[in-house]
């Protein structure tokens, strides 16, 4: 029997993350789009209601909810938040994006010691995942951040982009080879603490969208770091399938095949965001004697971005059970959750500023913000032009498996 009701537990988790982003993150989202940077009120107090550590483990002080970082617990109130504001959501959401690879690769004293930081409801802390290099960008393989072991220390050198919280985050998890052209044979990662000399933050971007998410390079220049902070191993308990390639490291790919499906949340929450808003302006604007929705024209709209929502938080779900289930995403259904939500977000925001019409198209109305926004969710963590490579190599490795 397959059945798609929330449990109790969660309906009332999506329940405190729909009224704080109606309460909190509305109110103040054009707000900081135009000063482009982070609400640091609000995640103030998303921090002290518990949203900033309700996926990480309880005995580190998180929430402990069901799938943890990746399940559909964490999908639905991300999905709330990015209803809010799909740039504030992304910062709360990053608060413990450094956890992820630390529960996942990180040896149980590595846990011990950092987990519990984003757990402290009295401090907000970031965190950041420097993967993507100016040269390489979705080429992970062709990394050129080196590390070297000194004594009882590592040195990395080199430079990673558009990395969230780049800078500001207290903690930054930095991937690493031991020589340029090594690839996946010598590539590992590494916790960085906030203030460790020869951490900088270079440029601040300036971005179309998302703009209250901070986005800058992170600078290692002769970063030196305690030989325990080089993430210690593979924990698939966590996720399912994991596995190290070359056997020296933890794979950064097997990991956005998870944490990409977060940013399919919030993709969705967007969509959903910019179609409510249509379908409110459309059932009260009036053209020819009628609401403009009751025009066909109009009206096909509504109903295509409907079930084009729809199907993207089912895609999103059943990767989501699968996690919970302990299943591995042979079929990149990650990927395709991601990819598919992605081109929603984008083709729901523009067909939303068109039915507003020229009201669309100014600051007054929240769609043009919107439709600014959902452009990013195409590009990172993958474009969706690698999303739909995963998905090819994935089915053509699986066939024969009868689904």
């Amino acid at each position: 029997m397959i059945s798609l009701s929330l449990t109790p537990e969660q309906e009332e988790m999506r329940r405190v993350a729909h009224d704080f982003a109606a309460r909190e993150i509305r109110p103040v989202a054009a707000e900081y789009d135009e000063r482009e940077e982070p609400a640091w009120p609000v995640l103030e107090k998303a921090n002290q209601a518990g949203l900033l550590s309700f996926g990480l483990p309880e005995q580190y002080g998180g929430g402990g909810v069901p799938g943890g970082l990746v399940g559909v617990t964490n999908f639905v109130v991300m999905e709330e938040l990015a209803w809010g504001c799909p740039a504030i959501a992304t910062t709360i959401g990053s608060s413990v994006y450094a956890a992820g690879p630390i529960i996942a690769f990180g040896t149980p004293e590595q846990q011990q010691r950092f987990i519990p930081r984003f757990c402290d409801q009295d401090t907000v802390r970031l965190g950041a995942v420097c993967i993507t290099e100016p040269q390489g960008g979705t080429d992970v393989a062709a990394m050129r951040t080196t590390y070297r072991r000194d004594g009882d220390e590592y040195v990395l050198s080199g430079t990673k982009c558009f990395i969230t919280n780049g800078g500001i985050a207290d903690l930054h998890i930095v991937f690493a080879v031991d020589r340029p052209g090594s690839g996946w044979s010598g590539m590992a990662g590494f916790i960085v603490e906030k203030g460790t000399p020869g951490l900088e933050m270079g440029k601040v971007e300036r971005k179309l969208g998302v703009r209250a998410s901070h986005t800058a390079e992170v600078v290692l220049s002769d970063c030196r770091i305690p030989v325990e902070n080089r993430l210690g191993g593979v924990n698939p308990s966590v996720v399912p399938g994991a596995r190290s390639d070359g056997g020296s490291g933890p794979n950064p790919l097997l990991l956005l095949q998870y944490s990409r499906m977060i940013y399919a949340a919030t993709s969705i929450g967007l969509a959903r965001a910019a179609y409510e808003y249509a379908l409110a302006y459309a059932c009260d604007r009036e053209s020819a004697g009628q609401p403009i929705a009751g025009h066909q024209a109009v009206a096909a709209k509504l109903a295509d971005m409907a079930m084009a929502i729809d199907a993207a938080r089912l895609l999103l779900w059943r990767a989501g059970w699968m996690v919970d289930e302990g299943l591995p995403l042979h079929r990149g259904e990650g990927s395709m959750a991601k990819c598919f939500a992605a081109d929603t977000a984008v083709n729901v925001t523009r067909e939303a500023v068109q039915i507003l019409g020229g009201h669309g198209y100014m600051r007054d109305h929240p769609v043009e913000r919107w439709f600014r926004d959902a452009k990013v969710y195409q590009i990172w963590e993958g474009t969706n032009e690698i999303q739909r490579t995963i998905i090819a190599r994935a089915l053509v490795d699986d066939r024969g498996g009868g689904r």
